[in-house]
This record gives C-alpha cells, sequence and structure tokens, in this order.
C-alpha cells in the first residue's frame, strides 16, 4: 500500500519539508502498535494490582484556549496568554480579558493543557498587533496580508471580528467524506505565516515548562486539530507528556495537513516514535459532528477493517463527553426511555449557514459504546472503547466550570448583558447563555506528573463531571464482597480479584456473575448527591444491541416506588438567590451492585452516571443579577453530573 505524502512545517525555519508516509508501512507500524500495547496491558496490570490504593484524584482541564487561537482573539481575547491561562489554573487571580475586572478560581486545578488550535496559530493575534511579518513571504502574500491587517483591525475595533470567523467556517452537507476531500486550505484573506506559527507554538510550550512542577500541578503540552468537514466537527485535543524542548522539533499537526483524522493518527505513531513521547488523541463535541465522529465507515469511505479499528482504539483511548458546547453522553431521542437524556443539549452546527439540528448514532457516547460491541463482533476489534473525561473548552484562557463563577466560551459573552446574543442571525446561532458550566477531566493516578496523567489516560482510568468535583470509585469483578466497601482497607482489600474503571472484565467460572462496588462523594462546595446509576449496553444473539438504566443508590428510601422506580428529588434552589438547600440528598452514597439480567454469552459495557440534587444554572444567576425577567431560553435549574468509564464484558 501506498501511503500518501504531506508536508510538515519546521517549528524552527518555517519551511515545509515532505515527509515520506510509504516509511510507515501497516506492518511496521502495527509491530510498534503491538509493542505498545503490550508494554500498556503490562503497566496497566502492574498498576491494577499492586499500586491502586495509592492513586490519587487529580482535577483537570484538556482543553482551554487563549489569545493565541484565531476564533479566541476574534471573540475579544487580545490578551490572555498561556501564562495567565496557568496561573488562573493554579488558583492565582488574573485580569479578564473582556473588562480587565479581577477574576481567580475558587479551588485550584492539578493540572491543565492548554490546546490552542493549530491552524493559524497566533496568526491572528499576530497581525492585528504586528501586521504582516516574515521573511518568507511573497509580494502578493504581503499584499494580501496588508489588507488583511486593515480588515481585522477595523472588525477588531468595531467588535465586528466574529463576522470573520463566519466566514471561513465551511457550507453545510451532509456528505462528510465529499466534503473532506473536497476541503481546500486557504483561507482566503489571511497569508499562511509559518514563522508566526512557530514563534507561537514556542510561547505555548515553554508556558508550559514554566508552570509544570512535578508532584504539584502538571502543565501538559498539546493542541486543537479542528477538522470540520461539511460542518461536521471532527475536533480533536492531542495531549502528550513531553517537554518543551521536544515539543518544538515538530508542528503542531492541523486541518492545514489534512482534514482526515487517519492521517493524525499515522502523524502521531511516527512522531511517537521520533520524539519518543507519548500520545494520544481526545475527540470531542461528537454531539455536532452530523453522526461522522463515531461512524459505522471510515471518512475516506473505505470499509472499516481491523487495522483501522486498532489504530483507532489505541490512538484515541478517550473521549470527552461533556464541555462548554453541549453533552455528548446520549440524546432523548436516541435514548427515549432515559429521563436524564435531554441534559445541556446543544443543537448549533459549526458551519457557515444554519441547518436544522438532527441528532444520529454517530453522534453521542452511549451510541457509540453500543457500535463498538457491534463493530467487535464482525472485526474482533472494537474501536469504540474508550473513557471519558470532561474539560471546558473555553476561549478566554480562564477554566471556569462552575456555575457561579462560569466567564463564558468567549470573552465577548463572558458578561450577563452580552449573552443574549449578538449575531446578525441570532436566532440561529449560539448564545452564551446556550453554553453549559462545564466540564472537568478526572484522573486516578499515581503521581501529578505528565507521566502519570497521560498513562491514566490511556488505561482509561479516567472520568468526567458536568463541573462539580463529585468524586466516584468503581471497582468490578466476580461476586465482590459487598463489606469491602465500607472497609478501611478498600479498594486495596479488593485489588487481586477487581478491575476499575476502564478495565475489562473476562468470562468467570459457570454460575459467577460481575458485581460492582460503587462510591460517590458529592462536591462539599456544590449540592448533596441525588442517585447513582448503572448504564448498561449489550449485544443480543441477532447482532443488534440494547441498553438500559439501573438506579442502584438514592437519597431518600421513602423514593422508591412500587413499580421500582423513584420519585424525583426536591428541588430546594431558592430561584430568588440562586442558592440550594442541602437537606435533601445525601454527601456519599454507595452501591454493591450485581448485574440481575447478567447473560454470560453477551458481550457488555458497564458505566457509571452520578447525579446531583438540582442546583442553580448560570443562567439562573445571570438572570438574577439583571434584575429578573429575563428570557435566557435555558432552565433555571440543572442536575449536574458525572460520567465514569466504562468496564466491558468479554464472553
Amino acid at each position: 500500500m501506498q501511503w500518501p505524502r504531506f508536508l510538515t512545517k519546521s517549528p524552527i525555519s518555517g519551511r515545509a519539508s515532505e515527509v515520506d508516509c510509504s516509511l510507515h508501512r501497516m506492518d511496521w507500524v502495527l509491530d510498534i502498535m503491538t509493542k505498545k500495547i503490550l508494554l500498556a496491558l503490562a503497566f496497566n496490570l502492574f498498576a491494577i494490582g499492586a499500586h491502586a490504593e495509592e492513586k490519587r484524584l487529580l482535577w483537570g482541564d484538556t482543553h482551554l484556549h487563549t489569545t493565541y487561537s484565531s476564533d479566541a482573539f476574534a471573540n475579544n481575547n487580545l490578551t490572555a496568554t498561556p501564562d495567565m491561562a496557568y496561573r488562573f489554573a493554579k488558583g492565582a487571580p488574573v485580569v479578564h480579558a473582556w473588562d480587565n475586572r479581577r477574576v481567580q478560581l475558587e479551588t485550584p486545578l492539578d493540572f491543565l493543557v492548554v490546546s490552542d488550535h493549530a491552524e493559524l496559530m497566533g496568526v491572528i493575534r499576530s497581525v492585528y498587533f504586528n501586521g504582516v511579518t516574515g521573511d518568507d513571504l511573497s509580494l502578493l502574500a504581503r499584499v494580501k496580508g496588508w489588507i488583511a491587517t486593515a480588515i481585522l483591525r477595523d472588525a477588531v475595533d468595531q467588535g465586528t471580528a466574529r463576522s470573520l470567523f463566519l466566514d471561513v467556517l465551511p457550507e453545510p452537507s451532509d456528505n462528510i467524506a465529499e466534503a473532506a476531500s473536497s476541503w481546500s486550505a486557504d483561507v482566503g484573506w489571511i497569508p499562511d505565516m509559518p514563522s508566526v506559527e512557530a514563534d507561537a507554538w514556542r510561547a505555548i510550550t515553554e508556558a508550559a515548562d514554566a508552570h509544570n512542577a512535578p508532584g504539584e500541578f502538571s502543565a501538559l503540552i498539546g493542541w486543537e486539530y479542528s477538522s470540520i468537514p461539511g460542518g461536521a466537527n471532527l475536533h480533536r485535543i492531542v495531549v502528550s507528556d513531553i517537554d518543551a524542548e521536544t515539543a518544538q522539533e515538530f508542528a503542531p499537526f492541523g486541518l492545514d495537513d489534512s482534514p482526515f483524522p487517519e492521517d493524525l493518527w499515522r502523524w502521531l505513531e511516527t512522531t511517537s516514535v521520533s520524539t519518543g513521547g507519548s500520545f494520544l488523541a481526545i475527540p470531542h463535541n461528537s454531539n455536532i459532528s452530523k453522526g461522522a465522529m463515531f461512524d459505522m465507515t471510515p471518512l475516506r469511505g473505505r470499509p472499516m477493517d481491523p487495522r483501522y479499528a486498532e489504530t483507532r482504539r489505541y490512538w484515541e483511548p478517550i473521549v470527552e463527553i461533556t464541555q462548554i458546547k453541549g453533552d455528548s453522553e446520549t440524546h432523548p431521542q436516541l435514548s427515549p426511555a432515559d429521563a436524564f437524556a435531554d441534559f445541556e443539549t446543544y443543537p448549533y452546527y459549526i458551519q457557515k449557514k444554519w441547518t436544522g439540528y438532527q441528532p444520529r448514532e454517530g453522534d453521542y457516547i452511549r451510541s457509540a459504546l453500543r457500535r463498538g460491541l457491534a463493530l467487535e463482533t464482525s472485526l474482533g476489534i472494537n474501536p469504540y472503547q474508550f473513557g471519558v473525561i470532561g474539560s471546558t473548552d473555553g476561549h478566554t484562557a480562564l477554566a471556569s466550570a462552575e456555575e457561579n463563577n462560569f466567564q463564558g466560551k468567549f470573552p465577548t459573552d463572558s458578561i450577563p448583558e452580552n449573552k443574549a446574543g449578538g449575531w446578525a442571525d441570532q436566532a440561529q446561532r449560539p448564545f452564551g447563555w446556550a453554553m453549559s458550566a462545564s466540564g472537568l477531566a478526572a484522573v486516578w493516578a499515581e503521581d501529578n506528573t505528565r507521566e502519570s496523567i497521560v498513562a491514566a489516560m490511556r488505561r482509561r482510568e479516567v472520568y468526567a463531571t458536568s463541573g462539580p468535583r463529585i468524586g466516584v470509585r468503581v471497582y468490578a469483578g466476580w461476586d465482590l464482597p459487598a463489606e469491602a466497601l465500607e472497609s478501611a482497607g478498600f479498594p486495596g482489600n479488593i485489588m487481586s480479584s477487581a478491575v476499575p474503571m476502564g478495565g475489562e472484565l473476562m468470562q468467570a467460572e459457570e454460575g459467577a456473575r460481575p458485581s460492582f462496588l460503587i462510591e460517590a462523594t458529592a462536591d462539599p462546595k456544590s449540592g448533596f448527591l441525588d442517585r447513582i446509576q448503572m448504564v448498561k449496553g449489550w449485544i443480543n444473539a441477532d447482532g443488534s444491541t440494547s441498553e438500559a438504566i439501573y438506579d442502584v443508590a438514592w437519597a431518600g428510601s421513602e423514593r422508591l416506588l412500587g413499580d421500582g422506580s423513584l420519585r424525583p428529588v426536591a428541588n430546594t434552589v431558592d430561584l430568588t438567590t440562586g442558592r440550594v438547600d442541602n437537606s435533601v440528598g445525601a454527601s456519599r452514597l454507595t452501591s454493591a451492585w450485581v448485574d440481575p439480567d447478567f447473560n454470560p454469552t453477551q458481550a457488555a459495557f458497564y458505566y457509571v452516571r452520578v447525579l446531583q440534587i438540582p442546583t442553580a444554572r448560570h443562567s439562573l444567576l445571570d438572570k438574577l443579577a439583571l434584575g429578573g425577567g429575563v428570557d435566557t431560553r435555558r432552565p433555571d435549574t440543572l442536575q449536574e453530573r458525572a460520567y465514569t468509564s466504562a468496564i466491558w464484558y468479554r464472553p
């Protein structure tokens, strides 16, 4: 097979050089990958068996943009640098990019990834402040750049720069493969400025090294790959455990290199080998991917085969399930029996013209997990065997997932009076209150270091919350003793016979049933817990898949009804102040749950969803701040939640 050739940009010289991907024959790649997988499995078993009780729960954000992202700058982030992003994440007060007010994170994070877009990294900012620069530009490019500078400065000064961002978005299409094949790298009014991008990448990576403090705070190096053919969001966050010196050996792979995620994976393989670093890609906002994120056919149109499935599973071990642009767990049309499926639904595609939102199975995490079971029966490999995290996707450089301290998606809509809209066709565009104050990445790691965090992500021992710091531990095994949950030695007392979230259960002795020990604790600065639910998906004998949701622990025994369902927990939010009364709910819930419908012949997955009692949404707090009487077009309260990575059962 002859792989395509594509250009990679030197971050030092800015010159483009051709990389021959035929060097990466699939047999060689699979050999390298096999070794990595075996090492990862060995590490996973070692970590689970010997040191699980020593793991720390770390909180972070893997998806944050600064002034170096073109869309952030176009939305008035003129000043918020990576340095400011790290200082804010570590708990220091900083100055907001919109109005210079002082802002501060109530509870500092343990780790952060500044993930500016690879495409035009730092270019819009540089054009505005410095005009056209670079000896590598032709006269035509310079003239084009002078015009672009005048247009950009006027648009930013007049507050209309977001309209320029709309101009570079794709035309809407439902033929995603065709849109990707016909994609052009020409932005139109901005010249290619590789030396500027290199300078921005250098500044971003050096800021990460300056703030990285092993054992105390991890500043991981990463970026965003922003493929969006036909308005189908196929974005990925790339995260690594490398340092700045190593990162500056390459330029981040972006849409201007290829719109096909498969090419990103090949590049990751090449770069992983050449640098010795560990990399992974994190898909996000599958909810607006037009079914393409978790499709049954790869984007290039060839049938999915074991090679593709294994490559994807390796490079994308986790997925972002919740963030500012909505929740990607499931949708009411896909899970009609799920009373909590309609959570922070976000119906806005990223494209030049508006089209109505249509939820598809390829858009949502639960559907993808089900599809993975079906694909494994034919391929022998599950391409969608991934864990989940949450992150913000803030473009303010402020990792704020707290409802009462939410700083908005962009500086433009970071204050209440700006959240109603601002687009010419604002009824069809996202607005400030449509954004979700979400989310957080929770990682069970041996230590707070780049290496430990990336390793935990790779073994999927991670989970997501929509903002609160809900503590969750889940272990599965065969007939685990319920009393182990309350032992002072938990979970070390079960590690020889259990696997944590992200793990796998293989078939046990005849008659054994999978049991799950679950512990959830409320965020002491937020609402109490309503319930713990187990979400199960399985494959039937005819190849179809099914799902079920079990309430496995809840606050208030009187809520259990005769049909086995639960009466909704009381809503104690004071709608005049936004404060919540924790007179209902529980600060801690546990469950020793055994699957009552277990069929040893059916492959299945299990993940835990923890629901809080209702609390005030940021839209209510803004409405109250504005004096009331404001239609935010969003609910006043919500039930925040946590989602764990799944545990898979294989017959």
